[in-house]
């Protein structure tokens, strides 16, 4: 397990006429303020990777579809190590990323998939480092 990351399994309250999803509450763990909230599609089988933040926690959610995010720390250079969390409606959670961890997702459904971020700061760019695919060996077709 990844040091700081949160897997905190959410509420799916089924209602007549449709679902309410539980994303977060302000007394939640991982909860460190509000920065701004943000959808992201995924086509199926597409990979958006490598990112971390300097500053940012995401608290991610996929209310829709289902995604794999692959984490990746480099912080201690002689211990760096992937961790894997699938996030569908079969497993419902909020994954919470503390700073500095390398970030990649992976559309799983073939409906596509959406995700939420509620992140703790408003996006910045110069907050954000980024690297190609290719420069974290990972392998995405298992």
């Amino acid at each position: 397990m990844i040091k700081d990351l949160l897997i905190t399994p959410l509420d799916i309250i089924d209602t007549q006429g449709g679902s309410v999803l539980h994303a977060m509450k302000e007394i939640d763990e991982g909860f460190v303020g509000f920065g701004e909230a943000y959808f992201s599609e995924i086509d199926f089988k597409s990979i958006k990777a490598w990112k971390r933040h300097k500053n940012m926690i995401l608290n991610l959610t996929v209310p829709v579809g289902e995604v794999k995010f692959v984490l990746f720390d480099d912080r201690d250079k002689l211990d760096q190590k992937f961790q894997e969390v699938l996030i569908s409606r079969d497993n419902y959670c909020r994954l919470t990323v503390p700073p500095m961890i390398w970030l990649g997702f992976q559309g799983l459904s073939s409906s596509g998939s959406i995700l939420l971020n509620i992140a703790n700061i408003i996006h910045d760019a110069k907050e954000l480092e980024r690297k190609n695919i290719s420069e974290i060996h990972y392998d995405w077709s298992k």
